[in-house]
């Protein structure tokens, strides 16, 4: 009897879980780090390594993980020795090469502190069928946020991309907030540091603009940004008339928050809630392969931050979301 390749891998694969290390007798889902650059690698191992770990993040071990690191962006290379020694003085192996990373590991967190390289760092990942976590920004154009998840709708492989404000239950609970009701707006603040590589609101502002669209959903069509030296307001009109507004602080207070405007009241969410709630999400989605936030939507979020800088370019005037991802979508077809 000839059994065909796909079966051969769908074996090797369940028989590849079945080895993975185990702490009280439960499975773990062995999980491999790309780019060793930013605090999020220490933060994230430290949570999920932990021996009293419980829930979805006690599901996963960090066993390996590749340097990487971004040589023009000093942000990024001038932090890969420290967190590079620092997870090899935790137990972790360090080795060369995403090719030989994939060979130990279940599952993938991408998180290389610069978008530019995610797209390259993804491709392996998912013509080896790991499910991938790619941290914020999800790459460093909207043309490759979009290529990146093409390629996993046509390779059939799980991803999400979030920044860890998202899932703060304090920011979750306004969602449904009977004191609040049905919400109307929304006006988020966070820190909005620039760096040139990259769209002005990717780098950092990408945690308040995931904090907007966690409370206002989907739907923006055209976005006006004024801009200033200290900090940016971007206003978002979607397209069921409610407005919904980003401010990226740089000479303010370094803080996040969010004031809900609903039928009833308002309500707050006004501090950093921790990566642990992240963390779970991203244990659940390796678990069930179902990720917690749609590709559309986190399409829709970039082409808002795009929208925003074509708006700052044009001086201010309005941006539709439908412009910007036409044009990304055409230079997209192309990376394919």
């Amino acid at each position: 009897m000839r059994i065909s390749l796909p079966v051969i891998l769908v074996v090797v694969a369940i028989h590849s879980m079945s080895l993975l290390s185990t702490r009280g007798g439960e499975p773990k889902i062995r999980v491999g780090i790309i780019g060793l650059d930013t605090s999020h690698v220490m933060a994230f191992t430290k949570l999920i390594n932990d021996p009293k770990a419980v829930g979805d993040i006690a599901t996963m071990k960090i066993v390996a993980g590749f340097p990487g690191g971004t040589r023009d962006n000093p942000s990024s290379w001038d932090r890969v020795p420290k967190y590079t020694a620092e997870l090899r003085k935790s137990g972790v192996e360090i080795v060369d090469s995403i090719a030989t990373l994939l060979t130990k590991v279940d599952a993938v967190l991408v998180e290389s502190v610069d978008g530019r390289p995610h797209l390259e760092q993804v491709r392996p990942v998912l013509a080896a069928g790991k499910p991938v976590f790619v941290d914020k920004p999800c790459a460093g154009s909207l043309v490759d946020v979009i290529v990146i998840f093409e390629l996993a709708k046509k390779q059939h492989v799980p991803i999400f991309s979030s920044s860890s404000l998202r899932f703060g239950p304090h920011l979750l609970a306004l969602r449904n907030d009977p004191k609040v009701g049905a919400i109307r707006g929304v006006d988020v603040h966070s820190p909005c540091s620039l760096e040139p590589h990259h769209p002005d609101l990717f780098w950092y502002g990408v945690h308040g603009v995931e904090m907007l669209y966690t409370l206002m959903g989907t739907g923006c069509k055209s976005v006006v940004r004024v801009h200033a030296d200290g900090s940016d307001v971007v206003v978002g009109a979607w397209a069921d008339g409610r407005l919904g507004t980003f401010r990226g602080v740089r000479d303010g207070s370094y803080s996040y928050g969010a004031v809900v405007i609903g039928t009833k009241g308002t309500g707050l969410a006004d501090k950093y809630e921790g990566y642990q709630y992240l963390v779970m999400e991203i244990g659940k989605f390796f678990k069930t392969g179902k990720p917690p936030v749609t590709a559309e939507e986190t399409i829709e979020l970039f082409a808002f931050m795009e929208a925003a800088d074509e708006s700052k370019r044009e001086g201010g005037c309005p941006v539709s979301l439908e412009r910007v991802l036409t044009k990304a979508r055409a230079e997209a077809a192309k990376k394919l």
